[in-house]
C-alpha cells in the first residue's frame, strides 16, 4: 500500500460523484423528451486490500458499474398489447360512427323520410289518378328515392376506398418502423459489445415499438444467443406478428399488399407470399372495416351495410314491380300487372341504370337473376316511366282512367310485414339503423375502455421511467455534496502528504 493510496480513493469518489452529476443533468435535460427513460448510476465498493499486518482488509473506494436505464419490461409488454387493442377499436369506432351519421334516421332527409315522401305522392295520386302533375310528382319522388340510394352507395364506396388505402399506408408504416428498428439494433449491438448499455438508443427503439404496436399486434423479446468472445451475452432483439418474425435482430421480413377480385387489399409476407393474420392494431380495424360482411358472427363493416342497402333496393324493386316478396311468393299483381293511363301494361316502375322494362326482363333467366342486377348504386326508374308518366300503372283494368285499384294494392306493400324477411320496408330500415347504433355503441365502449386501460398503464410506465424534476433536484444536491466531500478528502490527504514529505525532508 503506497503513500498515495488515500488520494486514489478520493479520486475514485470524485469521479463517481462527477458521473452521477452528469447523469442527473442528462435526466433533467430530457425531462420532456418523448420516450426518455430515467437513468441512474449503479456503483459498488471496489475490491478491498489486505492490511500489511494481516489484521483485516481496507477499502479502496468506489467503482461505477454501469449507468442503468430504468425500465419495467412487464409494463412495456402490457402497454404494447393494450395499444394494439385500442388501435383496432378506435378505428372501428370512428368508421362506424361515420357510417351511422350517413344512415342516421334522426335526420330530416334519411332513407325513411325519402321513402315516406314517395308513399305520400302515391297517396295523392290515389285521389286523382288521371292528373299529369300528380303522376309527375310520383315519378319525381320515385327518382329521388333511387338517387338517395345511389348517393348512399356512392358515399359508402368512397368510404370503403378511403379505408382500403389506409391498409396500404399502414403496411408501409409497419415496414418503415421495422427497418428503423433494425438499424437501431445494429447500433445498439455495436455500442454494447464492450458491456455498456446504449440507453438513449434503446429509448429510441422503444418509441418505435410503441408506434408499431398501435398499428399491429406485436410480440417483442430479447433472446440470448450465447456468449460473445469477450464474455458478454449475445442478445438479439426480435419482433413477431402472429408468431412470425417481422424483425429478427439485423433482418427485416417485410409485408406487402395485394388486391382481391373486389380491389380490396390483403396483406402477406413479401418473401413467402403467405397471408398474415392480425389479431389487433389499427390495420386489423381497417381490414375488418373493408372486409366485414357480418357472416357467421363476423364484424359488420362497410360491405355489410352496402349489402343491406343493396338488399333493400332489389327487394323493394321486386315487390313493387312484380308483387313478389322476400318469401319468393307473389302476393299482388305489382306494377307490371297494372294498367297505365295509356292502357300500357307489363311496365316495371323500377329498373337499373335507366334500362327499360324490356331490357330489365332480358337481363336474367328468372326473377332472381333479373333482380340480382339491381343494387343501391344503380337502381333507377325504368326509362318507360321516366319518359312517360302515363305508364304509371294506377288502374287494374284498361279504359278506366279513374280506376286506382292497382295503386291501392301497391300502397299496401309498404305496410305488409312479408315484403322483407324482417318486416315492412320501414321495419327493414329501422332494423338497419338499430344494428349500426348497437355496433357504434359497442365499439365506442370498447375503444373507451381500452383507452382508459392504456392510459393507466402508461401512467404506471411514466411513474417508473419518467423523470421527476423534484427527485432529480434532490439528487443534484446529494451528488454535489458527495463531490464536495470527495474534494475535501483529497485536500486532507494532500495536507497529510505535505506534512509527511516536509517532515522527511527536514530529517534529511
Amino acid at each position: 500500500m503506497n503513500s498515495f493510496f488515500g488520494l486514489n480513493i478520493g479520486v475514485r469518489a470524485l469521479s463517481a460523484a462527477q458521473v452521477a452529476l452528469y447523469t442527473v443533468s442528462h435526466n433533467i435535460s430530457n425531462a420532456d423528451t418523448a420516450g426518455y427513460s430515467r437513468q441512474v448510476i449503479v456503483q459498488k465498493a471496489s475490491s478491498p486490500l489486505k492490511t500489511g499486518t494481516g489484521s483485516g482488509m481496507i477499502g479502496t473506494g468506489v467503482d461505477i458499474q454501469t449507468i442503468m436505464r430504468v425500465r419495467n419490461v412487464f409494463l412495456d409488454n402490457r402497454y404494447w398489447n393494450e395499444n394494439a387493442k385500442y388501435g383496432e377499436w378506435s378505428v372501428k369506432s370512428s368508421g362506424l360512427s361515420e357510417m351511422e351519421s350517413l344512415l342516421n334516421s334522426s335526420s330530416d332527409d334519411g332513407l325513411d323520410d325519402v321513402l315516406k315522401s314517395f308513399i305520400s305522392s302515391m297517396e295523392d295520386l290515389l285521389n286523382d289518378p288521371s292528373s299529369d302533375s300528380v303522376r309527375s310528382a310520383v315519378a319525381t319522388e320515385g327518382e329521388a328515392l333511387c338517387r338517395y340510394l345511389n348517393n348512399m352507395a356512392g358515399i359508402l364506396q368512397d368510404l370503403l376506398e378511403d379505408y382500403n388505402s389506409c391498409i396500404k399506408a399502414k403496411v408501409d408504416e409497419i415496414n418503415s418502423y421495422a427497418r428503423q428498428i433494425c438499424e437501431l439494433n445494429k447500433q445498439i449491438y455495436k455500442a454494447e459489445l464492450d458491456g455498456s448499455t446504449a440507453n438513449d438508443l434503446r429509448d429510441q427503439r422503444t418509441v418505435l415499438v410503441d408506434k408499431l404496436s398501435a398499428i399491429a399486434d406485436v410480440e417483442v423479446s430479447e433472446v440470448s444467443m450465447g456468449t460473445l468472445p469477450n464474455g458478454q451475452e449475445d442478445i438479439r432483439f426480435c419482433i413477431k406478428i402472429n408468431g412470425i418474425s417481422l424483425v429478427n435482430h439485423f433482418e427485416v421480413n417485410e409485408l406487402e399488399c395485394y388486391t382481391d377480385d373486389k380491389g380490396i387489399y390483403g396483406v402477406r409476407w413479401a418473401d413467402t407470399g403467405n397471408d398474415i393474420t392480425f389479431e389487433g392494431g389499427e390495420i386489423k380495424g381497417y381490414l375488418d372495416m373493408c372486409n366485414g360482411n357480418g357472416l357467421n358472427g363476423e364484424f359488420k363493416g362497410i360491405p355489410y351495410y352496402m349489402d343491406q342497402l343493396d338488399t333493400f333496393a332489389r327487394t323493394l324493386a321486386k315487390a313493387f314491380n312484380e308483387g313478389i316478396y322476400a318469401d319468393g311468393q307473389s302476393h299482388c299483381a305489382g306494377h307490371a300487372g297494372g294498367v297505365g293511363l295509356d292502357d300500357s301494361t307489363g311496365i316495371r316502375f323500377f329498373s337499373y341504370d335507366g334500362k327499360s322494362s324490356e331490357e330489365l326482363m332480358e337481363s336474367g333467366s328468372d326473377m332472381d337473376s333479373i333482380y340480382s342486377n339491381i343494387t343501391a348504386a344503380n337502381i333507377s326508374l325504368s326509362s318507360d316511366v321516366k319518359n312517360d308518366t302515363d305508364k304509371i300503372a294506377v288502374a287494374s283494368a284498361s279504359g278506366e282512367a279513374e280506376n286506382s285499384d292497382n295503386l291501392s294494392d301497391l300502397l299496401k306493400i309498404f305496410d305488409d310485414a312479408r315484403v322483407f324477411a324482417n318486416g315492412t320496408p320501414e321495419d327493414y330500415i329501422n332494423s338497419m339503423y338499430t344494428t349500426i347504433g348497437v355496433e357504434v355503441s359497442f365499439s365506442s365502449r370498447l375503444s373507451g375502455n381500452h383507452e382508459n386501460i392504456l392510459s393507466h398503464i402508461d401512467n404506471n410506465r411514466n411513474s417508473v421511467s419518467g423523470v421527476s424534476l423534484d427527485e432529480e433536484a434532490t439528487n443534484l444536491v446529494i451528488y454535489q455534496q458527495a463531490y464536495n466531500a470527495a474534494a475535501k478528502a483529497i485536500s486532507v490527504m494532500d495536507e497529510i502528504l505535505d506534512v509527511t514529505i516536509n517532515a522527511l525532508k527536514a530529517d534529511w
